[in-house]
């Protein structure tokens, strides 16, 4: 398969010489996300869990959503430290093809360090095979991604595109276990939270890598 997007817009992108500024990067995300909500917002509708206050997710605190109604092959995003996270309820049909994209992904196993705990060194990157969870910014400038779940050509994407994520700003590409596509301008795949599952799998709690116990 090959990757073709022809989307390019400078628009958004960061400039690599300023430095780090963890508000800047999410808010550049943030525009990139609206710019292309438009085109996938019926098939991935965007919830938000914003339980713990603001001061506290400032401070870091972990955040829990309940994805107890969250539809098979849809996203939702919580906000986390700042940054957009997104879980995703992948079909079966999605995971079954996850390996087959391995040829053409420059990273397929995520070695490269920094990126992936390593108990998401899977073919699926996640705790269970159906439920993903990364965080939504391209390791390129940090713009956000968009979502385009729906498989076959589309604008700025191949004719035999398998479902993923486009990053409109540079024209990355992700499959659905956010892993690069090669010979895109993003070095590294999506980053993996740390996070857990309640006990009866209908919450994810963003942050902590044991799900707390209830009172």
């Amino acid at each position: 398969m090959s990757q073709n997007p022809t989307q390019s817009d400078e628009q958004g992108a960061v400039d690599p010489n300023l430095p780090p500024d963890p508000s800047r990067r999410f808010w550049v995300a943030s525009a990139c996300t609206l710019g292309g909500v438009a085109g996938v917002a019926t098939a991935v509708p965007l919830v938000g869990s914003f339980a713990p206050s603001e001061k506290a997710k400032a401070a870091g605190a972990p955040v829990e959503a309940d994805i107890s109604a969250l539809p098979e092959g849809q996203m939702m995003t919580v906000e986390w430290r700042g940054k957009p996270v997104w879980i995703v309820r992948r079909t079966k049909a999605e995971v079954d093809e996850l390996p087959k994209l391995d040829p053409e992904l420059a990273d397929p196993d995520s070695d490269r360090p920094g990126f992936t705990p390593e108990w998401a060194k899977n073919q699926y990157r996640s705790r269970k095979p159906e439920i993903f969870v990364c965080i939504g910014i391209c390791t390129h400038l940090g713009c956000s991604p968009t979502a385009y779940f729906q498989t076959g050509a589309q604008s700025g994407i191949s004719n035999d595109w398998p479902g993923g994520w486009l990053c409109p700003c540079h024209g990355s590409t992700f499959d659905l276990a956010g892993r690069v596509y090669k010979n895109k301008p993003a070095p590294d795949n999506l980053e993996i939270p740390p996070y857990a599952f309640s006990a009866d799998g209908t919450h994810v709690m963003i942050g902590v890598d044991e799900y707390p116990a209830k009172a």
